[in-house]
Parts: structure tokens; C-alpha cells; sequence
């Protein structure tokens, strides 16, 4: 059972942290920039899952992320702001593009046969009650060691996330117009 958990960064000249796991062991937490680096490490890595920190969906009602007169939120994002949890509205500026990314990678992993998820690692972070940029306390949650940026560490949350979705410990909040996957302190236990 292998994860690649991906901090996908809005654009290619920015770093994306990347993660590859198999079961709870870390294989692999590197930073890639461009699409192709990314399409070619899944293609290395034939994952079974992976799972990526980025909205790989639009508000039901939107024609498209730039339509500036449909809905800005999603009913998976209006969940996380029921419960409180701080993002970033995904027709936000800057969001618009990552949002646009992350759909275009999704088709592509998709086409090689993959399932791809939408997670978010600062709920995750949230719902544990670790500050999403203390890089230590988020080591110690993973017994990582070594120099690693938020974006690699995030990566690692992302992985950990899906493999806790593909045990059946991760919560879904659903929508008609996507889903996010998070996970929750009761089932975040190691096995």
C-alpha cells in the first residue's frame, strides 16, 4: 500500500514538498518544482493512492475558477468553516491558480490509473492540535529528524492523511461539489 502525499505549490517556480510511503514507513520527502517532475516521480513510484494538498474541484454553480459571479465556496469548504477551521477561499487570488494546477494534475495522475484526493494538512494539523509551522512539534508527531522545509513536512501530512483514508480513520467531508479529507486526533494513532 503505497501514498505519495503532495504540498503542491500554486506555481512550477515555487516548491512543492513531496512524500512517498509505504504503510507508516517514509520512503521518500523530497521538493519538486514542475508538473513533469511531479507526473514522472508518481510514475517511478506507482503509488496507490495519491493524495494532494490543493481544491481539485470548483463551487457547484461556478463555470470556471476565474467566474467572478458564481458561488466562492464549496460545500466540503463551508464544513471546514463550520468547524472553525482557517483557509483560504479557493477564488482568492493566488488560490485561483493553484486550484487550476491541481485540477490539470488530477486529470493526468488519473489517466495513469491512480485515485487522486483533495486533503488539507492545516485541518489535520488543527484537529491534532499541533501549530500548522511549528516544524518541531510536527517532527516529533512523526519521529522525523534532520532538516526538512513546511513544505516536505506538509507532504508527510498529506501522505500519513491518505493512508489513514485508505484504513478507513480519515473523515470525509463531502460535498455535490467536492470533498476534503482530513484526519482526526482519535484515529491518528500509529500502527
Amino acid at each position: 500500500m503505497k501514498v505519495v502525499g503532495i504540498d503542491l505549490a500554486g506555481s512550477e517556480k515555487r516548491r512543492t514538498g513531496y512524500c512517498t510511503t509505504n504503510k507508516t514507513n517514509i520512503l521518500k520527502v523530497k521538493i519538486l518544482h514542475t508538473d513533469d517532475e511531479i507526473l514522472d516521480e508518481i510514475k517511478n513510484d506507482k503509488p496507490n493512492l495519491v493524495v494532494i494538498d490543493a481544491p481539485l474541484t470548483i463551487p457547484k454553480g461556478r463555470k470556471n475558477i476565474n467566474d467572478k459571479v458564481g458561488p466562492h465556496f464549496r460545500e466540503c469548504d463551508l464544513e471546514l468553516k463550520k468547524r472553525r477551521i482557517k483557509f483560504f477561499p479557493i477564488t482568492l487570488g493566488p488560490m485561483r491558480m493553484l486550484t487550476e494546477r491541481g485540477i490539470r494534475l488530477k486529470t493526468e495522475i488519473e489517466k495513469m490509473n491512480i485515485k487522486v484526493i483533495e486533503v488539507f494538512p492545516g485541518a489535520s494539523y488543527d484537529m491534532l492540535k499541533i501549530p500548522r509551522k511549528d516544524k518541531e512539534k510536527i517532527k516529533t508527531f512523526f519521529n522525523l529528524s534532520g532538516e526538512l522545509t513546511q513544505d516536505e513536512l506538509d507532504a508527510v501530512m498529506c501522505a500519513y492523511t491518505g493512508y489513514l483514508y485508505l484504513k478507513g480513520k480519515a473523515e470525509e467531508l463531502k460535498g455535490k461539489d467536492g470533498c476534503i479529507i482530513i484526519i482526526t486526533k482519535k484515529n491518528a494513532l500509529k500502527d
